[in-house]
């Protein structure tokens, strides 16, 4: 199911509020309907009422058919213009030429996570689809970005991809930020092993916030990482995760990728009229109403009334609203966060499963937000009962499915639109910045200098 233009129902009565209602489980993280259960919820109502009442049964598809040339135009212009939407992205998509550079840590660097908020920032780019033609006819795409940590065999590795053309761009805004890193291009790690087959076993999953968008997670400030502190005293929430990477065995391979774009409402409706910053709203008018007292009274005319007051809020209730109104008032991106691990079964690490459902535990806060697995997807989806899937058919398929996507970088246009987050550069960079020279993972490889050509002005 995609999310782009085009939604609309067809025309048809109904249609438009189901395909709302599909389109919003989906991007909620909530239930992935599938096409084959509703055809055969379809066909066995079907055969349910022609049991009960042939005669009207036959009656209603004689006019159905009979009134085929009204609706079934309107079905398949639809479902036209949804298939030449989606064409035209993917041939895009498929013209423009991607990269993937890694990033080489520096030996010392005390740059605090604000420094890589501001990379963010200043990547927070989405050109290319200002009208209606270049978005439907010439099927542009704002830039989509994915910003990676991989372990392989317990060597942590910082990536980035995306189009050729912002590469200079993005070396600009990292080298201003953090003068000693290196960033050079790479050969796509993911593509060099196939997991998804013997003798490997997969574990996978699609990470999705525990609250609404506006709830923010636990961010860097909050550990004391917006001002620079002395190393034995800093808190780094990241290097609990890049621990959890660098113990990895030889064979064993985890990676996270974030997948993003700047954020323009299609969550929220395909018009994109409608933001995060709307749902703040609603979210913090539900925080009220949860304080509000409803008295009653007599009014001079003998009649009962009732009124609302709304007292001032409590500390805690006044620091969640403060911090949904910081979170939704920074620049947004639609996140897409998927991971990864994967081992030859005889040296697969039993409980890596579970630590990669909580690897973003360090980052939750019981009065805000976190990030968990989603629902139904992937590995998450065959995995509570035996007899779900006993020869591990499904399974397999669906690993190699998000591990053919998890390449592709997909997860807002066809092929595969995931159920994806909405973030703030904030949250952001509190789960992907370039750690301090005080965060010690062995495993986590760091260069002594960059290299560089000269200065052009040098006299000769």
């Amino acid at each position: 199911m995609s999310s782009g233009g085009g939604h609309g129902g067809g025309g048809l009565p109904g249609l438009s509020a189901i395909e709302h209602w599909m389109h919003g489980a989906h991007s909620e993280g909530g239930t992935a309907v599938e096409f084959r259960p509703l055809i055969f919820a379809f066909v066995a109502e079907l055969i349910a009422f022609f049991l009960i009442a042939p005669a009207q049964t036959i009656t209603n598809l004689q006019f159905l058919l009979f009134a085929s040339p009204l609706w079934m135009p309107i079905i398949l212009f639809q479902f036209g213009l949804m298939r030449f939407i989606d064409a035209n992205k993917l041939a895009f998509i498929a013209k423009q030429k991607y990269i993937l550079l890694e990033i080489r840590l520096p030996r010392d660097t005390r740059r605090t996570p604000l420094a890589m908020e501001t990379v963010f920032a200043s990547m927070h780019i989405g050109g290319g689809e200002t009208t209606w033609y270049k978005r439907i006819i010439e099927g542009r795409v704002r830039p989509v970005y994915s910003y990676e940590i991989a372990s392989i065999g317990g060597q942590v590795h910082y990536f980035v991809w995306m189009r050729e053309g912002w590469r200079r761009p993005f070396e600009s805004y990292i080298y201003a930020q953090y003068p000693g890193v290196e960033v050079i291009e790479a050969m796509d790690y993911s593509t060099l092993v196939d997991p998804s087959h013997e003798p490997y076993t997969m574990t996978a999953f699609e990470f999705m916030k525990t609250k609404p968008d506006p709830y923010p997670i636990k961010t860097y400030p909050e550990f004391g990482l917006d001002q620079v502190q002395k190393p034995e005293e800093q808190v780094d929430p990241l290097a609990q995760l890049l621990e959890v990477m660098g113990s990895l065995g030889p064979t064993e391979q985890l990676w996270l990728q974030f997948v993003v774009r700047i954020h323009k409402g299609e969550k929220y409706g395909a018009d994109q009229s409608r933001t995060w910053k709307d749902e703040a709203k609603e979210v913090i008018s539900a925080l009220r109403e949860e304080d509000a007292v409803v008295s009653e009274f007599v009014d001079a005319d003998g009649n009962k009334r009732t009124s609302t007051s709304y007292p001032n809020p409590t500390r805690a209730m006044a620091n969640r609203i403060e911090a949904i109104e910081r979170n939704t008032g920074k620049q947004a991106y639609d996140v897409g966060i998927r991971g990864i691990y994967a081992a030859p079964k005889d040296s697969a690490y039993g409980t890596m499963g579970g630590v990669l459902v909580n690897i973003f535990k360090s980052f939750e806060s019981s009065q805000h937000n976190g990030l968990m697995p989603a629902d139904g997807r992937w590995s998450n989806h065959f995995n509570d009962y035996p007899w779900e899937d006993k020869h591990g058919h499904h399974a397999a398929h669906a690993n190699h499915g998000v591990l053919e996507f998890y390449r592709m970088r997909a997860f807002f246009h066809p092929p595969y639109v995931g159920a994806y987050n909405v973030m703030s550069v904030e949250e952001l960079a509190t789960i992907y910045h370039i750690p301090s020279s005080s965060v010690t993972t062995p495993s986590l490889p760091r260069i002594q200098s960059t290299t560089s050509e000269g200065p052009s002005n040098l006299p000769t």
